[in-house]
């Protein structure tokens, strides 16, 4: 700030500079002593006259006068102790020309300074400015300059025969400008309460150009003080004040520096209430300044007119093991409104709304950045909840799947949505991204395509598809493989035999080929599992002794200390063993398997012996028919729109209860089904004996080969080679004819667009679901579910 405030001449010109230099010793590259005691006595002394209302202004540091800064920036300074290259890289900075300084730097800094581990558990994502100017362009300025708009119509009126009426209309807008409050409830370094002032700023001067066109000359009076913080990280909340202040005295000093008076920083109390330290934005505090465990609650938020925020990203699924057990619990309690299992942003996004929705609210909308898995069940759940309560709010305007930045090859490519909500029934406009690129940069191209009309909680325009019903025609099929809970179940070939495997008698039967995710899309391991789903522990130990050992050493020692006393009692079976999709697996020679989440959405029959992950969604069918309908372009549309995405990545995940349950296959004729199933057989062999004879390829090396060719992209020689020796073109093919072939047995054109794909699905579902309320089901495997869940029907 110092160097900052000397080259905006707030203080002496190089007086700073020339401080830490004197400071210095010698630059010949040894590490010699710095004079810390003169750095100490000298920092010292700055910060106590920055801070000194009354009494002498010259400071030796500086050479020259000071003005009172306060502020609360001064109040509590802290001299640290600094190396010969710490001072050096300070000096070195101090060089350079500080005056256009972008403020959103520090959060910048701050993020860089944060441990590893505390960064994770804040959740520390500092947005990029343009991703800021969505939401604060879309929540603060949209409204305002609507208003703007009408209050200039109507000045323009009014000043052909009531020059003094046009004015007071005019500073009757103003008026309301310096009203505004702006509320970011998790700011970290203020980048977004910044922008939003920024652009205050812009809107106010053409009111008060406006203004001066009737002869009057009204002060700028957009302030810090209309912005105002929550924040966790105390370090964080302190430089998001700096930010503010930063902001506005560069504004003023290109504007109108006579304006600037001491002191010259105020102390707004605008961030965390002023309060020394962090401020949990989601649960209460206690006398101690603690969250308040025994008494969990919602902590009061200061009113606003706008409520914008990049809330931390911390996945549901990873709250307790991030935030720990004890604040999970209570934030739960405090907030029953929102599952345990929806992301952490989600408490920041209901509380908002629970307050835009309040009687006689202030609130007139909010905007958030979040994680695109918002769009998930359970985050989504509080959406769907908000949309529909007896005070209902509505999205003007979502981003459902946008890129971050840093995407480079040290860092994850993060997806995010945007948000923005308003009180009642609303049209709004999504934005899906039609291009992106540069993302590794400060000034990332991404390419937005509107699309208008009433925006859906899964953040789409059109038809719902959170309004599709499970259909008993699906159901008893498909599950997510079992989930260990102990990775002592998983065995190699040599100590499967090591265990029994061909000496023990039926143990065959419960030692199994096992298989996760990334054994479908890339290189299977070739490993086992033990399964003993169905015996008793007494059973296990002696028809199989050795194997009984293996899991009482390696699996037992884990469940004991686990949470869930059904893990830790029956601690040999698999914590989830999946019961009701084994009796659906029995006696198939073969199944369909996908992976729940994955870069493409693919298919295929896997041998009715192996295993299933629990990442891995299992199909309960053996038939052609039922990959080929899965594998074409109808259902893939209907999953990549019906599933959304994971957490903070770009790949589609496919929810068994989203995707498959409620998806209505066609009721196709013996020529349709058997053209579509000879089709989807001969695509899962070639794939097959592609990838085993080109054992450097993996599934999704095929596919990108495939779309690659879709696109029209040019192969490189190596990417030709692949191509060939992947057999990507016939693959490409096939998926074309099952597209045709599945088309036709829906009686649809082959080229329809996605969204009329999915709005005719949500149709048919709909008509689906009358049918067998009436008592009609088309089952798929009527021999096993009809005799099962007919009844339901």
């Amino acid at each position: 700030f110092c160097m900052f405030a000397e080259d905006v001449q707030l203080l002496p010109k190089h007086g700073f500079r020339d401080f830490l230099g004197s400071c210095l010793p010698p630059d010949d590259g040894e590490a010699r002593p710095i004079d810390n005691a003169k750095l100490r006595v000298g920092l010292a002394a700055l910060w106590e006259t920055m801070n000194r209302p009354l009494g002498e202004r010259w400071c030796w540091v500086v050479g020259g006068d000071v003005r009172y800064f306060n502020g609360g920036l001064f109040e509590h300074g802290a001299i640290f102790e600094l190396g010969w290259r710490e001072l050096r890289e300070l000096h070195a900075a101090s060089q350079a020309d500080w005056k256009a300084v972008e403020p959103a730097i520090f959060g910048t800094l701050l993020e860089q300074a944060l441990e590893t581990d505390e960064r994770g558990k804040l959740g520390a994502h500092y947005t990029p400015r343009p991703y800021v100017e969505r939401i604060v362009e879309a929540t603060v300025m949209e409204p305002l300059r609507a208003e703007w708009a009408d209050v200039q119509a109507r000045v323009a009126v009014l000043a052909e025969s009531d020059a003094p009426a046009a004015l007071i209309a005019a500073r009757a807008f103003h008026d309301r400008l310096l009203a505004v409050a702006v509320l970011d409830p998790a700011c970290g370094t203020g980048n977004f309460l910044y922008v939003a002032m920024e652009l205050l700023l812009g809107l106010e001067a053409q009111v008060l150009e406006l203004m001066a066109g009737f002869g009057a000359r009204i002060a700028s009076g957009i302030g810090p003080r209309q912005f105002h913080g929550l924040e966790l990280n105390p370090r964080a909340a302190v430089i998001a004040e700096l930010v503010l202040w930063i902001g506005w005295l560069r504004y003023r000093l290109a504007n109108d520096p006579a304006s600037i008076t001491d002191p010259v920083l105020e102390k707004t109390g605008s961030i965390n209430f002023g309060r020394h330290g962090g401020y949990d934005a989601v649960l209460a505090l206690d006398d101690y300044g603690a969250p308040d465990l025994a008494n969990p609650r919602a902590p009061r938020w200061p009113d606003a007119d706008f409520i914008i925020g990049n809330p931390p990203f911390i996945g549901g699924k990873d709250i307790r093991a991030k935030l720990g057990s004890d604040y999970a619990e209570a934030m739960w309690k405090a907030h029953p409104h929102v599952p345990p299992s929806a992301d952490f942003v989600m408490h920041w996004w209901d509380r908002a709304a629970a307050i835009l929705t309040a009687p006689d609210t202030r609130l007139r909308r909010f905007g958030f950045v979040t994680t695109n898995s918002i769009t998930q069940t359970f985050s989504r759940r509080v959406i769907e909840a908000r949309m529909a309560g007896d005070r209902p709010l509505s999205l003007c305007m979502a981003i459902p799947d946008h890129p971050w930045t840093k995407a480079s090859k040290d860092t994850a490519a993060v997806r995010i949505a945007m948000t923005v909500a308003a009180a009642g029934a609303h049209d709004g406009v999504v934005l899906d991204v039609a291009r992106e690129a540069a993302l590794d940069t400060d000034t990332p191209l991404v390419e937005l395509v509107p699309t208008a009309g009433r925006i859906n909680a899964d953040l789409t325009v059109g038809a719902d598809v959170g309004s599709v019903v499970p259909l008993l025609a699906n159901t008893g099929l498909a599950s997510r493989g079992v989930q260990l809970i102990g990775a002592g179940f998983i065995v190699t070939p040599a100590d499967a035999v090591m265990l029994g495997l061909g000496r023990r008698e039926g143990l065959e039967a419960h030692i199994r080929p096992y298989r996760h995710g990334r054994d479908l899309t890339g290189h299977a391991r070739g490993l086992m599992v033990i399964d003993l789903f169905g015996l008793s522990e007494a059973e296990v130990r002696r028809r199989f002794p050795e194997a009984y050992q293996h899991v009482l050493a390696k699996v037992k020692p884990e469940r004991d200390s686990n949470r869930r006393a059904t893990y830790a009692r029956n601690w040999w079976i698999h914590g989830e063993p999946r019961s009701d999709l084994r009796p659906a697996l029995a006696g198939l020679p073969r199944y369909i398997a996908t992976v729940e989440t994955s870069k493409y959405r693919t298919f295929q029959f896997v041998d009715g012996a192996i295993l299933a992950d629990n990442m891995v969604v299992a199909i309960a069918s053996d038939a052609g028919l039922h990959l080929g309908v899965l594998s074409s372009r109808l259902h893939v549309e209907w999953a990549i729109r019906a599933g959304g995405w994971l957490g903070f990545g770009n790949d589609p995940r496919y929810s068994k209860s989203r995707c498959f349950d409620p998806f209505p296959f066609p009721d196709t004729s013996p020529a349709f089904a058997s053209r579509i199933a000879a089709i989807a057989d001969e695509l899962d062999a070639t794939r097959k004996i592609a990838l085993s004879e080109s054992p450097d390829l993996t599934l999704t090396d095929l596919y990108n080969l495939v779309e690659a060719m879709r696109a029209g992209r040019e192969l490189t020689p190596a990417e030709r080679d692949a191509a060939m020796r992947g057999r990507a073109g016939i693959v490409r093919k096939l998926h074309d004819d099952l597209d045709a072939a599945v088309a036709d047995a829906y009686g649809w054109p082959v080229d329809l667009p996605p969204a009329e794909i999915v709005a005719r699905l949500v149709a048919l579902n709909a008509e689906r679901a009358a049918e067998e309320a009436a008592g009609k089901v088309r089952w798929l495997r009527p021999d096993y579910q009809a005799p099962r869940f007919g009844k339901a029907s």
